[in-house]
């Protein structure tokens, strides 16, 4: 027992949980605490369950299993704390502890092998989503389904997304992108572009205008065909050995090309790219080059910034504009002024600060989707900070978080007076890009 305990401890990051001195300045941002009101959805009752787990008071791991899977993972706790606490590796370990003795039935564990492992790292199945999308849209199926009703008899409220999802781009489209394209002047630098998967399949139209604003101000872009997904959505499910199998793969690909940046336009894979370090620490043989990866990893906020800025050929005459930050962007990158900065480069628009911005809108990868009701409630939080700050635009930096306030708005019934976009595409058209 004693060395199974002393195993379980290293399982667990124990040690890391002494770092915790229960002072609760993590409360406040917590988004579970503050909606739930429970102790053991904070920061410090979770850590305090691993704490117990450790030191042999609590024997049932599934004593952590609602804490830990109704937590967001959104890190602001870590930005708070005057300790520095890991809280992100405790997260990651429990979660991994509870899913290896975790008994799921045959049709979950079928599923989640299926897309965390078959589906979502191949860009083929990937692509085969996108054009799926197309079809479903341009054959009247779409109009079809919403008339019939059956997409309110889907699982987990999918049907309820299907308004947040953006509008697909043909398969001709998809198959044109360029894998290449030159800077406008003198290139400043040269920068590998990471398409994602989500991001790739589903918003496949921002991709192409981040590559296009990257190359307008002065960025030669390149595509790698052999990248895969960046492995954050396997991490939130508890499968961090695929997650690890996905950054070596991702590192060994980008390593074919001498860039000064690999770049990204999504705020949870960015954190995860810049999180390779830390993930194959461990890993003899992977974690210098881990290191090597994560260090040249940036948001394309920080690269557009760092070239100067874009030009912009439209004044926006006033228009309101809010910004809901990604929370991995924010506690994870630590990147906040650049994308605040090129909002407020833009001509003739009135930025209205968000009351509570750094709060976590309940989209957090799969979140919103296996913890729907719970997510919704957090939703409902943002969105009265969000109608408080009377804007027409919504800007996000991250698809999910995209996908979230415009089902946020859907359900506050703004849809005529608001609109939610992604960075990018908010630039793009001031830019006058498309």
């Amino acid at each position: 027992m004693k060395g199974s305990l002393t195993e379980l401890r290293e399982e667990l990051q124990y040690d890391k949980t002494n770092q915790c001195v229960q002072c609760g300045y993590c409360l406040p941002v917590c988004p579970t605490y503050t909606t739930f009101g429970k102790e053991t959805h904070s920061p410090r009752g979770r850590i305090n369950l691993v704490k117990m787990v450790g030191e042999g008071k609590i024997t049932d791991l599934t004593v952590l299993e609602e804490p830990f899977n109704l937590c967001l993972g959104c890190r602001a706790c870590e930005t708070a704390c005057p300790t520095g606490v890991e809280y992100g590796s405790i997260l990651e370990a429990t979660r991994e502890a509870l899913v290896k003795r975790r008994t799921f039935s045959v049709p979950v564990r079928l599923l989640r092998k299926a897309l965390l492992k078959k589906v979502v790292p191949s860009s083929k199945m990937m692509n085969f989503t996108g054009h799926s999308i197309w079809i479903y849209e341009k054959s009247g199926l779409k109009k079809v389904a919403q008339k019939s009703g059956i997409m309110k008899k889907l699982p987990y409220h999918l049907g309820t997304f299907e308004k947040a999802i953006p509008s697909a781009v043909s398969p001709l489209e998809r198959g044109q992108a360029p894998t290449e394209i030159k800077a406008k002047g003198q290139a400043k630098y040269t920068v590998a572009f990471f398409t994602g998967c989500i991001m790739d399949a589903m918003f496949h139209r921002i991709n192409q205008l981040s590559m296009k604003l990257l190359s307008e101000v002065g960025c030669q872009v390149v595509v790698f065909p052999n990248q895969t997904c960046c492995g954050a959505l396997q991490a939130h499910a508890g499968e961090m050995t695929e997650a690890r199998h996905l950054a070596k793969q991702n590192i060994l690909a980008f390593e074919q090309i001498k860039a000064d940046f690999i770049v990204n336009n999504a705020g949870g894979c960015g954190a995860m790219l810049y999180e390779y370090g830390h993930l194959l620490s461990n890993d003899p043989e992977w974690a210098e080059r881990a290191a090597a990866f994560s260090a040249k990893s940036r948001d394309i906020s920080q690269v557009l910034v760092s070239c100067g800025g874009l030009r912009h050929r439209q004044s926006r005459n006033g228009e309101r504009v809010t910004y809901q930050p990604s929370c991995h962007m924010t506690n994870v990158q630590k990147v906040t002024k650049e994308p605040l900065e090129l909002i407020k480069s833009i001509p003739g628009l009135q930025f209205i600060e968000m009351e509570q911005a750094d709060m976590c809108c309940g989209s957090a990868g799969i979140y919103n989707i296996v913890n729907y009701d719970a997510s919704m409630q957090v939703l409902d939080e943002k969105m009265k900070h969000t109608q408080e700050a009377n804007s027409s635009v919504i800007i996000t930096t991250n698809p999910g978080c995209l996908m979230q306030m415009k089902l946020g708005i859907e359900r506050e019934g703004l849809s005529h007076t608001t609109r939610a976009l992604h960075l990018i595409e908010y630039l793009a058209e001031s830019a006058g890009i498309s």
